[in-house]
């Protein structure tokens, strides 16, 4: 019998990334290693670590470092014109000489093909970044995947101004099984019942409008775009194609919420949630 390929999705969400850490974490315990990951603003973080065999480390990411001013802060964005400090996060912190590095060697000696999202701002379209092209100490594509439009100036790729991949492919499944992949895990970090309103996009996407207006309206499309993925997959999780985990509840947790209990919550939910993931792998 051929081996089947298992893709992973995972949304992220800002601090809400904490509940696919767990997933992951998870399956790092159970032994499970997926063939193909593509990951969007946070989850692209949490891929990241995943492979590279790091478990606990974005856990430590969302329930500590986040909490400093140098994540993310008001004082960030009165100095840079950016709430997030990217550079912190994901070259102070993450590279070899930061305070918990990614261990690059790993992830790159791993098989699992990676990809991570983001939106070009003049474009409006998704962009993504094939694992091959990472390069030590250059995460320049993650903090692009991450940087969220509104509270953030566009992080550049290069001469490209980007913004949160989760503007243009908000849950990217369709990419997995473009890949070849037979089964799809879509971790998401909302309960799966969630409906998105395009009301409050519509109002913050005024505010890059005249910039980058390609960019504000993939916004403002962003929640129809991620209703209607919603619906496919769906219909795909009936077909035995795609297991959804996703949180029961995630309470008051906003997009860059700090509540240690709620953090830990969710985490813990994750945990919880990846038990589904062997069966669904050996149907």
């Amino acid at each position: 019998m051929t081996k089947q390929k298992i893709g992973v999705v995972d949304v992220g969400g800002g601090t809400r990334g904490i509940f696919g850490a767990g997933v992951l974490d998870r399956c790092m315990d159970l032994g499970i290693r997926f063939d193909f990951f593509v990951g969007v603003s946070a989850g692209s973080a949490n891929g990241a670590s995943y492979i590279a065999g790091q478990r606990g480390r974005n856990f430590v990411f969302y329930n500590d470092y986040a909490f400093r001013k140098e994540y993310m802060s008001l004082d960030n964005l009165v100095k840079t014109g950016s709430y997030l400090g990217l550079d912190y996060i994901y070259s102070t912190l993450s590279n070899d000489d930061g305070e918990y590095p990614l261990d690059y060697d790993a992830m790159m000696a791993d098989p699992c093909d990676f990809e991570v999202v983001a939106t070009n701002a003049v474009t409006g379209r998704a962009m993504y970044l094939k694992k091959s092209e990472i390069q030590r100490n250059q995460y320049d594509f993650f903090k692009a995947s991450s940087c969220v439009p509104g509270i953030d100036k566009p992080y550049y790729v290069g001469k490209i101004p980007c913004y949160d991949g989760g503007l243009a492919d908000p849950i990217p499944y369709k990419r997995a099984f473009r890949a070849g992949c037979d089964k799809v895990v879509v971790i998401l970090t909302k309960p799966r019942d969630t409906v998105r309103n395009s009301g409050k996009d519509r109002l913050l996407a005024a505010a890059i409008a005249g910039d980058y207006p390609k960019a504000a309206e993939t916004w403002i499309n962003r929640a129809d775009v991620y209703n209607q993925s919603i619906e496919e997959i769906f219909e795909l999780e009936k077909e035995g194609r795609v297991l959804i985990v996703a949180p029961e509840n995630i309470g008051e947790l906003k997009t860059l919420s700090q509540d240690h209990a709620a953090l830990e919550d969710l985490y813990e939910q994750g945990l919880r949630a990846a038990e589904a993931i062997p069966a669904f792998i050996a149907e």
